[in-house]
């Protein structure tokens, strides 16, 4: 994937978030590069204040979108 092109799927409050999300997506054959403004990971609070970021390729923005809402929904549902 071209980081030029790469278009913002998710805005997520830390790390581990993003990379769950990625790892997901990734299952499902999408593309999925995470950026952090955190110093290289040594000063983790940034995290918080500036969100990470989870990109896709254009072309796999809308499939990315529904496979992350239908994800949202079933564990809400499950939660429930």
């Amino acid at each position: 994937m071209n980081l030029d092109d790469a278009v913002l799927l998710e805005t997520f409050p830390n790390r581990i978030l993003a990379e769950l999300a990625a790892s997901l997506l990734e299952g499902e054959g999408i593309e999925a590069l995470i950026m952090a403004d955190d110093a290289g990971g040594a000063y983790p609070a940034l995290q918080f204040v500036r969100g990470v970021r989870l990109l896709v390729a254009p072309e796999d923005e809308t499939r990315a979108r529904e496979f992350l809402k239908a994800m949202q929904e079933g564990v809400l549902e499950e939660a429930e």
